[in-house]
C-alpha cells in the first residue's frame, strides 16, 4: 500500500530550521578548518584571537604549505620539491606518486621553456627508470614527452599538459599530500557540506517534498555556516523521520 507523501511548506521548513540548535564552538570549528585547510593564515589567526577557537595544527605550517603551493603554481618544481623536504622529507620518500608528478611538471616546465635537450636528458634520467616499474607512469611519461612532436603544441592531444590547470592539479596534489602528514584533512568540511545541502535539495525537489528552500539573506561567513548546519541536520534528522 503506497504511503502518502508529505510535503513541507516553506514556513515549515524555515520553522524547522529556526527549532534546530548549534553549539557555536562546532560553528567556530567548522570556521577554523575551511581557513587553515584552503591556507589563509592571516585570516585564521585573527579568527582564533577573536572566538578563542585553536586550529589543530601550527599555523606556522600554513605559511609554508602555501609556499611549496605557489611554486608549483608558479612553475619553480624544483624549489617546491627542496620545500617540501624541508617541512618532511617523508612526504616524497613515501609516494611515488606524488613524486613521479613533480618530476612530471618539471619536465613540462622544461619543455614549456623551449629546453629540448636538457627535456629529454632528464625523462631518461629520471623519469623513464620510474616509468618500467610502473606502466601508468609509463603512460604519462610518454603522453608528456609527446610534447616535443607536435609544432603547433596548443591544437595537439596533449595541449592540456601545458595549461594552468595541470600546474594547479599537481600543486593541489602536493598540498594535500601535506595535510595529510600533518594529520589533518585533505579537504575542507564547507564544500562537502555544501554538495551535501544541494544534493539534499535536489532530492527533496524531485520527490516533490518542498518547492524551494530559503534563499541565505546573511553574508557573514559564520551566520551562513549555521544556516548550512541546520539545512543539513534538519533534513537529516527531521524529514527523513
Amino acid at each position: 500500500m503506497a504511503t502518502s507523501k508529505k510535503v513541507i511548506t516553506r514556513d515549515e521548513w524555515e520553522k524547522k530550521l529556526n527549532d534546530v540548535k548549534i553549539r557555536k564552538e562546532d560553528m567556530n570549528k567548522l570556521v577554523m578548518n575551511f581557513l587553515v585547510t584552503e591556507g589563509y593564515v592571516d585570516a585564521a589567526e585573527k579568527f582564533r584571537m577573536e572566538s578563542g577557537t585553536e586550529p589543530d595544527i601550527d599555523l606556522a605550517t600554513i605559511t609554508d604549505r602555501m609556499a611549496v603551493k605557489k611554486a608549483v603554481q608558479s612553475g619553480n618544481v624544483e624549489d617546491a620539491i627542496e620545500k617540501v623536504n624541508d617541512l618532511n622529507p617523508e612526504i616524497l620518500d613515501t609516494n611515488p606518486q606524488l613524486f613521479f608528478h613533480l618530476q612530471q611538471q618539471r619536465l613540462i616546465e622544461l619543455i614549456r621553456n623551449g629546453k629540448v635537450e636538457e627535456a629529454l636528458e632528464f625523462a631518461q634520467e629520471e623519469l623513464a627508470p620510474r616509468g618500467e616499474e610502473n606502466q601508468s607512469f609509463l603512460e604519462e611519461l610518454e603522453r608528456t614527452v609527446a610534447l616535443l612532436a607536435f609544432e603547433d603544441v596548443k591544437n595537439s592531444p596533449v595541449s592540456d599538459l601545458l595549461d594552468i590547470s595541470q600546474r594547479l592539479k599537481t600543486a593541489s596534489e602536493v598540498n594535500a599530500a601535506i595535510l595529510t602528514s600533518q594529520s589533518h584533512e585533505k579537504n575542507p568540511k564547507l564544500p562537502s557540506l555544501l554538495r551535501m545541502l544541494y544534493g539534499h535539495k535536489i532530492s527533496l525537489m524531485k520527490r516533490q517534498l518542498i518547492h524551494e528552500l530559503p534563499i541565505f539573506s546573511q553574508p557573514h561567513l559564520k551566520t551562513l555556516l549555521f544556516d548550512l548546519v541546520k539545512h543539513w541536520l534538519t533534513f537529516k534528522f527531521d524529514v527523513l523521520i
